[in-house]
């Protein structure tokens, strides 16, 4: 008898398939992470840029007086 071994992958739907401000894959983890999915998920702009939860919180923060995005240097806003 034959069997089958299921498999699934699933990713988070970015355009983009890493983050400008670490140059990590979307589906991996940040620097800031250790494992895949602590707490990191891609976040938008307003100007539909995606990066990582924890590096573009770091870029704003490090940012004065008013952060920008990392790519196209609108004023960064996070996308309702």
């Amino acid at each position: 008898m034959d069997r089958w071994h299921a498999v699934a992958s699933w990713t988070w739907g970015v355009d983009d398939e890493t983050c400008a401000i670490c140059k990590r894959a979307f589906d991996g983890c940040c620097d800031a992470c250790k494992l895949p999915g602590d707490d990191c998920p891609p976040i938008w702009g307003a100007c539909n840029h995606a990066f990582h939860l924890h590096c573009i919180l770091k870029w704003v923060h490090s940012q004065t007086p008013q952060a920008h995005c990392p790519l196209c240097r609108r004023e960064w806003q996070f996308k309702e």
